[in-house]
């Protein structure tokens, strides 16, 4: 485990390399026809300019927050300034948790249309692919985002007397995290809506085209909203749910940091790093679960999914029992 404590930083760099290398993957897959191409980059031209525009306003909402966290942080007793840092830390790891997801999205998408045009097997592994890109990208960020701060601000308030100050400091960045995810679930998810909505309305009861058809232009920032909402803003929304359960969890940990079980283990830091480690782990044996996704032509996908999923669980199971012993 003490390896591991201090590589914690390291595993989060392995799932982002793994990030980038399948999302390279996915971009190299056949995109279809002309007209599908088409189709496929106005949808994410019209992703990126509203989460440009999104971005641009979070940008000063997260200064602004963080401005009154510094001087609140600065003047608290038992608190820090370095809270801000925090702050924009998380709220910059959860913008960049959907921005990952969407751009492979939009990728992925008209990739895995193609694909299934001659093989189910295949159209799966593009699409796992894409959904792989989004949720490593989540804990990678938060493995690391996590660990770095909490590493750095142990060597600026070492010994479990300052455990408190440094739990203090390190939630800032779950309340940045959840910032940026409120925005981009609710934001992104009223223009999935109204969008939505007003391609049903326009097409089928006035136009008389069919749901979802490419002559409609509206149909378009439908799917827009579909990939600023359901992907952006899922990806934010993840985030910050998983790193608020980990410092959560954190904060668990140093309830017991003080009892005698606890005080050999890691300067009395064990129970407080156990949280992080588990997901390190966690993250190795979901990617060699992604490796136990696959189904031939004419099987069944979600029995594909299980064996991945029921894989990775296994083993982080059996790796959880060692690493807690």
């Amino acid at each position: 485990m003490e390896l591991i404590i201090k590589l914690l930083p390291g595993f989060g760099v392995l799932a982002l390399l793994f990030v980038f290398m399948k999302n390279k993957w996915v971009s190299k897959q056949d995109a279809g026809d002309e007209k599908m191409s088409r189709i496929a980059k106005s949808i994410a031209d019209g992703a990126m300019s509203f989460l440009k525009a999104e971005y641009k306003v979070l940008a000063i909402f997260v200064a602004a927050v963080a401005a009154l966290l510094f001087l609140k942080g600065y003047y608290e007793v038992g608190s820090s300034g370095m809270i801000a840092v925090s702050f924009i830390v998380g709220a910059i790891c959860s913008g960049l948790a959907g921005l990952i997801g969407m751009k492979v999205a939009t990728k992925a998408n008209v990739r895995t249309t193609q694909a299934a045009r001659t093989s189910l097997g295949r159209a799966l592994e593009v699409a796992f692919a894409g959904g792989a890109v989004m949720g490593l990208g989540v804990v990678g960020l938060g493995v690391l985002g996590l660990s770095g701060l909490f590493m750095i601000y142990q060597g600026m308030w070492s010994g479990t007397e300052n455990l408190s100050l440094v739990l203090n400091v390190l939630s800032g960045f779950s309340l940045g995290a959840s910032s940026i995810a409120l925005f981009a679930r609710v934001g992104g998810g009223i223009y999935t809506k109204a969008a939505d909505v007003g391609a049903d309305l326009v097409g089928k009861l006035e136009a008389g085209i069919p749901e979802d058809h490419p002559l409609n232009p509206a149909t378009i920032a439908d799917n827009v909203g579909d990939n600023v909402g359901d992907v952006a803003g899922m990806g934010a929304d993840l985030f910050e749910s998983y790193v608020g359960s980990i410092i959560a969890t954190m904060v668990l940990g140093a309830i017991y940091a003080t009892l005698p079980e606890f005080a050999s283990q890691f300067e009395g830091l064990g129970a407080v790093y156990l949280p992080l480690v588990l997901a390190a782990v966690g993250i190795v044996m979901s990617i060699i679960g992604t490796f136990f996704v696959r189904v031939k032509d004419g099987g069944d996908p979600q029995r594909a999914l299980n064996i991945g999923e029921y894989g990775s669980a296994g083993l982080m199971l059996v790796a959880s029992y060692f690493i807690i012993q």
